[in-house]
């Protein structure tokens, strides 16, 4: 599900402009995620890795839900508008998880001559857990 900001009307402080849903991320996600970022670290793909170093299994990059969070602010939010996109990594990610991604108007300002709206955004699992925190700035006009 997918909700896009509506450009003709200026959204309200605590209007929710951004939320998408992901299904599952499995291994084979993981796999071609590996090979398209380069990123191939052993404790996300190698399960006897992992359990070395304490894990109960691999895990998911967390860029790879930073992206997801990307596409759900892009798909909201006309690319040419982001002005700004942080963001903060606050959990690890296990195989499994279904990723909510949503961003909420926590402030509305006028920077350069142009109105803009500040979104706090977060990527959850299914339970709840924030893995994901930040914030874009995003031109309104």
């Amino acid at each position: 599900m997918t909700d896009t900001m509506d450009m003709t009307t200026s959204p309200a402080v605590g209007d929710r402009i951004v939320h998408k849903r992901f299904p599952a991320i499995n291994r084979h996600r993981l796999a071609l995620y590996c090979g398209a970022s380069g990123d191939h670290n052993p404790i996300h793909v190698d399960i006897d890795f992992a359990k070395a170093s304490g894990f109960p299994d691999v895990f998911t990059h967390g860029m790879l839900v930073m992206g997801y969070l990307g596409q759900a602010l892009s798909d909201a939010v006309p690319p040419g508008r982001i002005r700004s996109f942080s963001t903060r990594f606050a959990a690890i990610t296990q195989l499994g998880a279904e990723i909510t991604c949503e961003g909420q108007v926590t402030e509305l300002i006028e920077a350069g001559g142009e109105r803009r709206a500040r979104l706090a955004l977060t990527a959850r699992d299914q339970t709840g857990e924030i893995k994901l925190a930040g914030e874009a700035i995003v031109a309104l006009s």
